[in-house]
């Protein structure tokens, strides 16, 4: 089963952004969080859409 959301550091890693460049776009609205207690995680479906839909 894939993974249906990534950590604020995995996000980084996998777009080879920095942290500001993720926060950015979360800001932005590019990116969609899911908060869970204090953790931040990033959908990977908005990752995908950000970078045209290709699979990670």
């Amino acid at each position: 089963m894939s993974p249906i959301t990534l950590s604020i550091a995995d996000t980084c890693t996998a777009l080879s952004l920095s942290r500001s460049s993720i926060y950015k776009l979360i800001n932005a609205g590019r990116l969609r969080t899911l908060k869970i207690g204090t953790r931040t995680l990033i959908t990977v479906e908005s990752i995908e859409a950000l970078v045209g839909g290709g699979r990670l």
